[in-house]
């Protein structure tokens, strides 16, 4: 599962910054659109696993789920859509541009001083 190797990199990323507060993680914050490329469920259960042993050992994995939107390039207006179908929920053009739904982001993240773990 890739979501491993996924949640790994966002540790490598974030311990330094950890440091930098003298801090441990408590709580991480990601978005998470339909066409990431990551099941939300799979990466809150790697998250447990990764971050064992690291400066997010009892840290907190929030997903915030992400619409899938476009914008429509025939009226310009932007709707929500579905994964099977793309098209404009107002004038129902199929010429649409992916505006979210495909993000997989850092939003947020939390830190503890190193002697409240002690």
């Amino acid at each position: 599962m890739h979501e491993l190797s996924v949640c790994h990199g966002l540790l490598r990323q974030l311990t330094p910054l950890a440091a930098e507060h003298s801090g441990r993680l408590s709580r991480v914050v990601v978005r998470v659109g339909p066409l990431a490329g990551v099941e939300p469920a799979l990466l809150a259960s790697a998250f447990v696993v990764a971050r064992q042993g690291t400066v997010a050992d009892s840290a907190v994995l929030v997903i915030d789920h992400s619409p899938l939107r476009v914008r429509c390039r025939e009226c310009g207006r932007e709707s929500e859509a579905t994964l099977n179908d793309l098209c404009c929920r107002h004038c129902g053009g199929h010429k649409t541009q992916l505006i979210s739904g495909d993000e997989l982001l850092l939003i947020s993240v939390q830190f503890s001083k190193e002697s409240e773990h002690v």
